[in-house]
């Protein structure tokens, strides 16, 4: 039976001592039509050296090390992995992760059971040493196609697509890539901007698949850490992303409340400068918005007392 090929982009920087471990997962997976594209953003440790260990045994594994004019940091790496993509299916996985090894098994058969043009699942993340015993799967079973409007979804977190939980049809991003000049957040913004422009019909597999590490040192780390470049990105992307939908003439209202909340959490009134040029009412709305954001504390402490009061 033929078996469609799949691209796995691994973009790594300084991961010596636990890209190996990300390898192997990959090693065991049940389905082997793979190719998988590891992009080096000129570590300076010892990276090269345990990949191309790996890439001398294993034909399947590439290994290239991004040239220093080449921008730095994750978008320009993965943006370099779709470009050589050769496979049916595209997949994203950071270098410090550990791979269920039915993952691709069964996300390529929910592409044949199914019209879909992609594939998400759960993540589960975890510290320190990856100690899980996988639970196997037998079939298909967990698959839920996913209805309503994918984009607003994504956008509103009810529909987390991690940069590493959803497998892509490659065609689409042959005109689709990561924005460069994110630091943070580019998959958000780049998988809503896809959703938002295109029709695409997706499912979601209800069992954990991927494994994340949690640590300091991964840009979501940084990112709660309040690294300042982290941060610029998010916003950035908040920015983006509201200009999109406004040109697609697909900002409703709870969206634009989204972007209105966010310009207050993140004190930044760029972020819905599109509002406030097209509209009185969210121009009155920046402007009271702190007043009802205290009375609403106020009435949930007040609920809060009598709570404790009565019971």
């Amino acid at each position: 039976m033929y078996q469609p090929l799949i691209t796995i982009v691994l973009t790594t920087y300084n991961r010596a001592h636990l890209i190996g471990k990300t390898l192997d997962s990959i090693l065991a997976q049940t389905y082997k039509s793979w190719e998988c594209i590891i992009i080096d953003d000129n570590s300076i440790d010892n990276t090269k050296a345990i990949v191309n260990g790996y890439a001398e045994k294993e034909s399947r594994i590439e290994y290239i090390l991004k040239e220093k004019q080449i921008n730095k940091g994750l978008p320009a790496s993965r943006n370099m992995g779709i470009r050589k993509a050769k496979g049916r299916y595209l997949v994203f996985f950071d270098d410090d992760d550990i791979v269920h090894p039915q993952l691709i098994e069964l996300c390529v058969g929910s592409f044949k059971e199914k019209d879909l043009d992609f594939v998400h699942y759960k993540k589960q993340s975890f510290e320190g040493e990856f100690n899980a015993v996988f639970s196997l799967y037998n079939s298909l079973e967990n698959l839920i196609i996913l209805k309503g409007t994918h984009y607003e979804k994504v956008i509103l977190g009810n529909l987390p697509l991690a940069s590493c939980t959803v497998v892509w049809k490659t065609k689409i991003f042959q005109e689709n890539f990561f924005n460069e000049e994110l630091m943070y957040a580019e998959e958000w913004e780049c998988y809503s901007r896809i959703l938002i422009e295109n029709k695409l019909v997706g499912a979601y597999l209800n069992i954990p698949l991927y494994f994340n590490r949690k640590h300091l040192q991964s840009n979501t780390g940084e990112f709660w850490s309040n690294d300042f470049l982290r941060k610029e990105s998010y916003i950035k992307a908040h920015i983006l992303l509201l200009n999109i939908l406004v040109e697609n003439n697909k900002l409703n209202r709870k969206l634009k409340m989204f972007f209105l909340q966010k310009a207050y959490s993140l004190k930044s009134k760029k972020i819905i400068a599109p509002l406030l040029v097209h509209s009185l009412k969210y121009r009155v709305l920046f402007f009271i918005y702190p007043i009802k954001l205290s009375l609403y504390k106020k009435n949930d402490l007040y609920k809060h007392n009598l709570i404790n009061k009565y019971y």
